[in-house]
């Protein structure tokens, strides 16, 4: 069992930064592929950024430049994700998905992030 937890929120200026954290239960990071999703009020969860095993980045186009997705490789516990220059449009709920051994899926409970126009 892997338990996920985010942190890292809360309510921001347009223009503005956050860094959200993500942090499992087990040292996993580094095998695992994991992700960033965020839900906005009446929308679906859509993924945000993704971070392979390998280190290998991904992030949606509306997102690219501003967003980055890292990982603590000294931890193996915490993922990251650096948002900047941040748009109301990004106000949702952020959830961190670890996918274990490519068929486990777990997710974090979710960080509120609210962007002030």
């Amino acid at each position: 069992q892997v338990q996920l937890v985010e942190s890292g929120g809360g309510l921001v200026q347009a223009g503005g930064f956050l860094r959200l954290s993500c942090t499992a239960s087990v040292s996993i990071i580094s095998t695992t592929v994991m992700h960033w999703y965020r839900q906005a009020p009446g929308k679906q969860r859509e993924l945000v950024a993704s971070i392979t095993s390998g280190g290998n980045t991904y992030v949606v186009n509306s997102v690219k430049g501003r967003f980055t997705i890292s990982r603590d490789n000294a931890k193996n516990t915490v993922v990251y994700l650096q948002m900047n220059s941040l748009k109301p449009e990004d106000t949702g709920v952020y959830y961190c998905k670890a996918v274990v051994r490519g068929i486990y899926d777990y997710w974090g409970q979710g960080t509120q992030v609210t962007v002030s126009s």
